[in-house]
């Protein structure tokens, strides 16, 4: 089987188990089990607490002491295990640890398998979309599977199960586990000075153009939590209307485009212009979007500007994790994209949440929510994220990554 081919069923896995829990268990929380809107808070912020704490530890072991795609495998499974069993807990303190326990296991593949296919495809910068868009097929085609399961079992009462949103990513994630075992062998590398290669990705910092780089990733991606968090309560209120029952399928508008952006676009504009006109691009577009939610008239243009997701996510994220491969050295590039992972989905996700939430309840007076004064709040930071960007970041000639020295 083609390397390509084994690196897009990574991908396609990958997001197929988050995809699997994270859009649903809201409800299954809230609904099947009774916790409060706090607790399921408090759950869902596991993942982002995880990524902060845990990827160093999975880069560096990949870095240091074993290949990679083993690595991986190891998570996988023990986390699908963890997670079936889950499916079958309602106790909330139970459940609080046991997830916590599951996303520490989780959060370091999202970086390593970014480094895999990095690491394994000969130009990243025309194939890396080509395999990253199989990791939002995968979160599509688990959310279907979910809804398809759902209306069968639906007339079954055999074969319904309460959980079956964690047994489904639980499933997703053995069948990971074993395709994992298939993957390119990424052993790592042997010419390493130091041994502690998260130290040599953090030392990446000096550098004042990663620094501004980094910075500002951490900036857009507070601001990305406005879409993920506020979204389907804006288009759902009354000042644009989307009925509840289809929003989800509304939304899924983001994810067509960028399937479209990613696999199709990102090749083309990457070779061509570089790193920093994709990227401003890219930040240019969430200002945008931003200020035709804050205007919030007319419906069609706000539906229609969920298509600019494709650019905002694509053109800056997807291209970061592209951008910080390029500037790592060989052995620590598990490291560095633990590093970018721990600033955009841990920290930035972490503190975005929060962020977005507390600029909603400032502009909630009873029941109404003043959406324009909202929006505007992620519309001037993300315009300012843009000039700085623009006006400090340089992007330099990088040659063929040697090993980090140990000094």
């Amino acid at each position: 089987m083609g390397v390509k081919i084994r690196l897009g069923a990574m991908m396609f896995l990958q997001y197929a188990i988050w995809g699997a829990w994270a859009p649903v268990l809201s409800a299954y929380l809230l609904n099947d089990l009774g916790f409060t809107g706090t607790q399921v808070g408090i759950i869902y912020s596991l993942l982002p607490l995880a990524t902060i704490i845990s990827p160093f530890i999975g880069g560096q072991i990949a870095d240091r002491y074993f290949a990679s795609q083993k690595v991986v495998a190891l998570l996988q499974l023990v986390g699908g295990a963890l997670l079936i069993y889950i499916s079958t807990i309602s106790d909330y303190s139970t459940m609080l640890w046991l997830m916590f326990i599951y996303c520490l296991l989780y959060a370091p593949t999202l970086a390593l398998t970014n480094s895999i296919a990095l690491i394994n495809l000969k130009n990243s910068e025309k194939e890396f979309g080509q395999i990253r868009v199989w990791g939002t097929i995968g979160w599509i085609v688990a959310g279907l599977a979910l809804s398809g399961w759902r209306v069968v079992a639906k007339g079954e009462a055999s074969m319904g199960f309460a959980g079956d949103t964690l047994l489904l990513a639980g499933i997703f994630s053995l069948v990971m586990g074993l395709v994992s075992l298939a993957l390119p062998d990424t052993p790592p590398e042997k010419t390493a000075a130091n041994p502690l290669a998260f130290l040599e990705a953090v030392k990446m910092l000096k550098n004042k153009n990663t620094l501004i780089f980094f910075i500002i990733a951490f900036i857009v991606s507070t601001e990305l939590m406005f879409y993920y968090v506020l979204t389907a309560p804006f288009l759902t209120s009354a000042k644009i209307g989307i009925d509840s029952s289809t929003v989800a399928g509304v939304m899924v508008i983001g994810q067509i485009a960028e399937i479209i952006v990613m696999a199709f676009l990102l090749p083309y504009f990457l070779p061509r212009y570089g790193i920093r006109k994709t990227m401003i691009l890219g930040i240019l577009a969430w200002p945008l979007r931003y200020l035709i939610f804050a205007i919030g008239t007319p419906t069609w243009l706000v539906i229609a500007s969920l298509a600019l997701h494709g650019f905002c996510y694509v053109f800056f994220f997807t291209v970061a994790f592209i951008y910080v491969d390029r500037i790592a050295a060989k052995d620590i590039r598990h490291s560095a994209q633990s590093l970018i992972n721990l600033v955009v989905l841990g920290v930035g996700s972490y503190i975005g949440s929060n962020f977005a939430g507390f600029i909603q309840s400032i502009f909630t007076s009873g029941s109404e929510t003043d959406w324009t004064g909202v929006f505007l709040v992620p519309f001037f930071l993300t315009v300012l994220s843009a000039a700085v960007f623009l006006i400090f970041f340089r992007e330099e000639e990088v040659p063929s990554p040697a090993p980090a020295s140990s000094t």
